[in-house]
């Protein structure tokens, strides 16, 4: 008989559901794009999934893709394996699609660039966070105007070999809860922790420096733990776990960071309208008197 607390963790379902929508698949440029700006009303965060496939046409054939991909274009031209070279289009042309859609603009006035270690942000727009993952032939997109946002992907059919990387994955409360499980389905659970676990770290930032066995998370997968099972947050962290295009599992973590989530995120609106104040004072008395 399977445990009924361990068996719930391998639900693939939205554990906050109020907090993350289900990942919107997008076939190209073209969209969906209307319910993406619905989760970013609603719920200021966004989870977008497509395959590079679906752009392959635009990539191709849009006479804009130099002032779209902007500081993108050189490395898209220098990228001689035609196969890497138009993966690569497409992930940022939905990464661009996406947040402009989030923010109620063109994808041609953002300004995509990099931190170190690779991951993306939006030149100017530092309160708009965004995570970029693929796996195979699946992109996935998240964009959050609360705070951090991570996503990751994996296959839903991968092998999970528990025994080899327990230890290296799981705090003794996740080994204890999947030790629990028939065989068959240790593997899937064990998956949804990986995919969790790589989510939560792209939104720190710390991708696999974190040690995957120095947190955890509980049964449903919505709360989490410190290595000893006592919580490690007061809930300004949500998580989530999908299963999409009936074949991959996307997993997403959000933080609130306690920001104006103001519906107007518009790029030309975003300055703070006191900091504006601030400034309009000073350019008409220098002097700050």
């Amino acid at each position: 008989m399977t445990n009924t607390r361990a068996g719930a963790a391998l639900a693939c379902v939205p554990y906050d559901a109020g907090r993350i929508g289900e990942p919107v698949h997008v076939s190209g440029p073209q969209g969906p794009w209307h319910r993406v700006r619905e989760d970013m009303r609603t719920r200021g965060n966004a989870v977008v999934c497509t395959t590079w496939g679906e752009w392959l046409t635009s990539a191709v054939t849009d006479a804009s893709l130099r002032g779209l991909l902007g500081r993108d274009w050189t490395r898209y031209r220098r990228t001689a394996d035609p196969v890497v070279r138009f993966r690569f289009v497409a992930s940022r042309m939905a990464t661009k699609f996406t947040a402009a859609a989030a923010l109620g603009t063109e994808a041609a006035e953002l300004d995509l660039a990099y931190k170190i270690g690779g991951r993306p942000y939006l030149r100017g727009l530092d309160q708009i966070d965004i995570s970029l993952t693929h796996t195979d032939d699946l992109i996935a997109v998240g964009v959050s105007r609360n705070g951090r946002i991570g996503v990751d992907a994996e296959p839903a059919g991968r092998r999970m070999q528990f025994d080899l990387m327990q230890t290296q994955v799981c705090t003794p409360a996740e080994r204890a809860d999947l030790q629990r499980l028939p065989e068959a389905e240790r593997s899937a659970g064990l998956l949804r922790l990986w995919t969790l676990k790589e989510a939560y770290t792209k939104a720190l930032g710390q991708g696999l420096r974190l040690g995957f066995s120095e947190f955890g998370f509980d049964a449903d997968g919505a709360g989490l733990l410190a290595p000893d099972g006592t919580p490690a947050a007061r809930g300004e962290w949500a998580f989530s776990t999908h299963r999409v295009l009936g074949r991959y599992l996307i997993s997403v973590a959000c933080h609130d960071a306690g920001l104006d989530t103001s519906e107007d995120t518009a790029p030309r609106t975003m300055l703070d309208e006191g900091f504006m104040g601030a400034v309009a004072g000073l350019l008409a008395d220098p002097s700050g008197r």
